[in-house]
């Protein structure tokens, strides 16, 4: 990703052509200054051709225009008869409008920098926080797509992310509580918990309780530094793919939305347990338990936050996410793939809350890869899991 390189505008077949219209401007003022009577002279409209530049060229183009306007409106005036000029005065604006122009067109030039360097940082993080995963990354297949409530910020507190171990697979899914670099910050840092501790130990519980310690020291810091985020919580789900047994997953919930198991057969909801959320365990009295439940090989594990059963239409009325997934699953068995009902439930959202959306949304799904067409089965052109939001 380059800092600093804008991206022409008018662009055709890859190349820019924002230079033509000042152009025809230029040439359809010099046309109809002489085809209009001597009375009516608007040559000083020329003003206009740096104007437009300054808009959508760069700065040199821009300079080059203002040099070009005032050379043009010094030879077209002179070739009318003395009484018919514009005259000196109207020289000056144009020549002031050309300065001006050329000077408007550096400070565009510099905020679009600017923009594109924030929008940067913005995209380093993003794929900080929701690291991009292989196309099949052990033994599980997934989709997940991360629609930001600030199109601008493109980053919350939504995450996901799988993690290999000696021990199974992991996944967590979660969302922390709030918006704002706080969020973004808090979601970080039980990534990174997730991502040592979930290769590391052996017993899913003690990643549970991992992730735990790691949310109450967060919030100790955030508290020492005096900022208003120090209770800040985070719902999750902890799910663990055992290595002793293919028809069944280890799951542990900490407040969050129960995940989906969605297959040929329809759609069941896992149970959700009794846990509160991460950095809220003292008011429970502990941790949520580890439950191992049945998952058939056929079946795709679909999880969402709450940006998704929250989003409302006009009339106010949430999106049914059961009801839409078991109608499509039902129409077509096929849409059981993490791809597909991935997109499914991001357009049915989309659709449902007409594009406004009032929280950060993440749909993530997954399942066991088919492993009897070898390394690379249905892995045609190892298109990345994450689809584009």
């Amino acid at each position: 990703m380059e800092y600093g390189r804008r991206r022409p505008l008018l662009r055709v077949r890859g190349r820019s052509i924002a230079w033509l219209p000042p152009l025809l401007l230029l040439v359809g003022i010099i046309l109809l200054d002489f085809n209009t009577g001597e009375q009516f002279r608007i040559i000083t409209w020329i003003v206009l051709v740096p104007g437009i530049a300054a808009a959508i060229c760069g700065v040199w183009t821009t300079a080059a225009y203002s040099v070009l306007s005032v050379v043009t409106y010094v030879l077209v005036d002179n070739a009318w008869p003395d009484q018919y000029q514009a005259g000196f005065g109207d020289f000056l604006l144009v020549a002031l409008g050309g300065a001006l122009a050329t000077l408007a067109s550096v400070v565009r030039v510099r905020q679009e920098r600017q923009v594109l360097h924030i929008r940067d940082i913005a995209e380093t993080t993003r794929r900080t926080v929701l690291r991009p995963l292989p196309p099949r990354w052990a033994g599980l297949e997934h989709a997940g797509v991360y629609l930001a409530a600030d199109v601008d910020a493109r980053v919350g507190g939504d995450f996901y992310d799988i993690q290999p171990s000696p021990h199974g697979t992991r996944v967590l899914v979660g969302d922390v509580q709030g918006k704002g670099l706080g969020a973004v910050e808090a979601a970080a840092a039980l990534l990174g918990t997730f991502r040592e501790a979930g290769y590391h130990e052996k017993d899913l519980a003690t990643v549970a309780a991992r992730l735990e310690t790691r949310m109450l020291r967060h919030r100790s810091h955030t508290a020492a530094l005096g900022r208003a985020d120090g209770d800040r919580f985070a719902t999750a789900v902890l799910i663990g793919f055992p290595e002793d047994t293919a028809e069944a997953v280890d799951v542990a919930n900490f407040g969050h939305e129960p995940p989906l198991a969605v297959g040929p057969r329809g759609v069941r909801e896992l149970p959700s347990g009794d846990g509160v959320p991460l950095g809220l365990g003292e008011l429970a009295g502990g941790l949520p338990p580890v439950r191992r439940v049945p998952l058939a090989a056929d079946e795709t594990l679909l999880l969402v936050t709450d940006g998704v059963t929250e989003a409302r239409d006009g009339p106010g009325e949430f999106f049914q996410l059961v009801r839409e997934v078991a109608r499509a699953v039902r129409a077509d068995p096929g849409r059981a793939d993490p791809r597909r009902l991935v997109r499914r439930v991001r357009d049915g959202v989309l659709r449902h809350s007409g594009g406004r959306l009032e929280d950060d949304t993440t749909i993530f799904a997954v399942r066991r890869a088919d492993t009897r067409g070898g390394p690379g089965a249905g892995g045609e052109d190892h298109e990345q899991g994450r689809l584009r939001s």
